[in-house]
């Protein structure tokens, strides 16, 4: 059987004359996962669009297509011309799991909800003729998965090809999160086998590794026998976790004695009634200046993610969020405009209240404004939050958040990190269009390369709250 794997782009991503480098950094691991439930007689051809030119001229008889919200159109228009020449199409992912009915007009079948229970069964299915219109995942488990098709995956395309899953889900219920809507009916967080998941890391080749788990240090336990695993395996890693889960016990030293040097942290806002509004719990009464000191005297870089456009944002939120960001040395910073996915509880209760603009999901990509706001206009929204990116990442503030760390070799590494990732634009388009990427690996390990203990300064003084933060929050 001839099956064919596809990722569709967004659009900004296929520009033949341009490439993001943000577009080029990890492989489609949920489709390689699936094709790990193929027969080895099977013919797999794996298409991620944001790395290649889509090859449509040709004749599957399966064809798997992820769909997003913002590569929804695209998916739906490349599904329908497989169907027409006689492939048969199914689509799967969080858009699919949020608008059933919109995606089963484009799809022979639909799967909702995560595919390691549902695949399996539909290529029974498909075997006997017999296949379903849609599969909805109720058994959530991660044990004794087979091992990810890597083999499938066209490693020399992308900056960051040692990415890896080893959860899936998150323990927390944030508003905006597609979460809740994609797990829904089962499970909503679970993790693999401890001893599955360091399998996984010792077939990767090279040194870096990169957790694209919503929230890897979600469960403590999992987490604390994974990172005791990984000691000694000589790895440097990234990954995501809460600021709840940083300050809380001595986990976030596991990990970097694991080999954590980079971690994405959702800060979101300053604002407690943003927060109650996001339901993001976990947030509330938390000292952000605290975690920014406990990870920096670990030697972890921090990615700062904020959301523009709560409620109870006004005018001055850019300028408190970027100036807080560079004075607590944020080595990179990712800025969202308030953006309501679809069957989010965020929504729903915009819906509900007649503040959806448009339902364009091409602008639901977390830039453009499509919702009616409160206490800033659309038009300021928007302004902001260009702004945000552009003030955050002029070279004067690269450099002055630099500055502000203690150690020298901190300031070089949050220098070279943050400077790399958003001042060298024509430099990533020239090593992607060449296929050079992997070049980049040994810079990458040798920036994300461990401080020393005695090069850490205790002296934290230069940690500073914003302007009108809550002294207990």
């Amino acid at each position: 059987m001839k099956v064919k794997l596809i990722l569709p782009a967004l659009t900004e991503a296929e520009s033949p004359f341009w490439r993001p480098i943000k577009y080029s950094l990890f492989p489609p691991l949920g489709l390689a996962t699936l094709a790990a439930y193929l027969s080895d007689d099977d013919e797999i051809d794996l298409q991620d669009q944001h790395v290649e030119v889509l090859n449509i001229n040709d004749q599957p008889d399966l064809v798997i297509i992820q769909v997003y919200i913002t590569n929804a159109y695209r998916a739906y228009k490349i599904a329908d011309h497989y169907r027409s020449i006689g492939s048969y199409v199914i689509l799967g992912g969080l858009h699919v799991t949020s608008l059933p009915e919109e995606a089963e007009a484009h799809a022979d079948s639909i799967f909702l909800g995560p595919g390691e229970e549902t695949f399996p069964e539909f290529l029974k299915d498909f075997k006997n003729k017999t296949p379903k219109k849609r599969y909805f995942s109720s058994v959530r488990t991660l044990n004794n998965i087979p091992p990810i098709r890597r083999d499938l995956i066209k490693r020399e395309r992308y900056l960051v090809p040692n990415s890896i899953v080893v959860t899936r889900g998150c323990p927390h219920h944030c508003n905006f999160c597609y979460k809740d809507a994609f797990f829904e009916g089962g499970k909503t967080f679970y993790t693999q086998l401890v001893d599955d998941a360091l399998a996984e890391i010792d077939r990767l080749p090279g040194k870096h590794l990169y957790f694209l788990d919503d929230h890897l240090l979600g469960n403590a336990k999992f987490a604390t026998e994974l990172f005791d695993g990984m000691k000694g395996m000589n790895r440097v890693f990234q990954g995501a976790a809460t600021v709840d889960s940083i300050l809380r016990g001595n986990l976030i030293e596991k990990a970097a004695d694991a080999g954590l040097r980079s971690l994405f942290v959702g800060f979101e806002t300053f604002s407690p009634e943003n927060l109650k509004q996001s339901n993001k719990k976990q947030n509330l009464e938390k000292d952000y200046v605290k975690a920014v000191n406990r990870l920096h005297s670990l030697g972890i870089m921090i990615n700062g993610s904020f959301v523009f456009g709560l409620d109870e944002d006004d005018n001055d939120v850019f300028k408190r969020t970027v100036d807080w960001a560079i004075k607590n040395s944020i080595t990179t910073s990712t800025y969202h405009v308030l953006t309501p996915y679809p069957g989010t509880k965020l929504f729903a209760d915009l819906d509900n209240q007649g503040r959806i603009l448009t339902r364009n999901w091409d602008l639901y990509d977390t830039r453009n404004v499509v919702y009616q706001t409160k206490n800033i206009s659309a038009e300021d929204l928007k302004k902001g939050y260009d702004w945000a990116y552009k003030e955050f990442y002029s070279w004067s503030n690269i450099f002055e958040a630099s500055m502000n760390h203690n150690s020298h070799k901190h300031k070089l590494k949050h220098l070279l990190y943050a400077g790399g990732w958003k001042k060298f634009e024509p430099l990533w388009n020239f090593l992607i269009k060449t296929k050079s990427l992997n070049n980049m690996l040994p810079l990458l390990e040798s920036i994300l390369s461990k401080i020393k203990v005695s090069e850490m300064d205790s002296n934290n003084s230069k940690l500073v709250l914003p302007p009108n933060f809550s002294a207990d929050f």
